[in-house]
């Protein structure tokens, strides 16, 4: 596998993402990733930092073309914390935790990516279901993070490498009831 295609891949996803969920500037896109699972293993077996860099590339430039935000969650063995810059943490008012992801040990390859390429990265316990839209790459389970309510974007594609993918976005709960009359923009 490229992995020169693994980067236009994922940038591909996420434009798509950004274009289907109406993101504006500001707005905060959730990343759940198993390096492992993009080169067709199963996930946490065959942590690639090669494959995360990648990754990080592509969907980091979508991100920064739009100013979206990014969350990159971390592995189960961090209790899916996050990576995101100060500024976010600041903004959405999250607490701080002490850990720096490690790609073998806790953490996941694409945290440790983006915690060493971000301008300056913070690990926060939760974004306290926050996030307007994500992308789970390889089943990481990202809803946890994102707003009420969570609907499934679909996308042209269905994988980036080996792994399958998932999108969601959310959108503003319904109110009112039969005689209700509903913002079409916002479904």
């Amino acid at each position: 596998m490229d992995q020169e295609d693994i980067e236009e891949q994922s940038y591909r996803a996420v434009s798509e993402i950004a274009e289907a969920a109406h993101l504006k500037k500001g707005m905060l896109f959730v990343v759940g990733c198993s390096s492992s699972e993009v080169l067709g293993e199963k996930i946490g077996t065959n942590t690639s930092v090669d494959v995360a860099e990648k990754l990080y590339a592509g969907i980091s430039r979508a991100l920064e073309e739009r100013g979206i935000l990014m969350a990159a969650q971390c592995c189960e063995h961090l209790n899916r914390a996050l990576v995101v810059e100060r500024e976010v943490m600041e903004k959405f008012d999250l607490e701080q935790v002490n850990a720096i992801p490690q790609p073998n040990h806790a953490g996941g390859a694409f945290a440790t990516v983006a915690y060493q390429r971000m301008k300056d990265p913070v690990l926060v316990e939760s974004i306290d279901a926050r996030a307007d839209a994500g992308i789970d790459i390889g089943g990481t389970l990202i809803g946890m993070h994102i707003h009420p309510v969570v609907v499934p974007l679909r996308i042209s594609m269905k994988k980036i490498g080996e792994a399958g993918i998932i999108c969601a976005r959310r959108r503003p709960k319904y109110t009112g009831g039969r005689r209700a009359v509903y913002d079409e923009n916002l479904m």
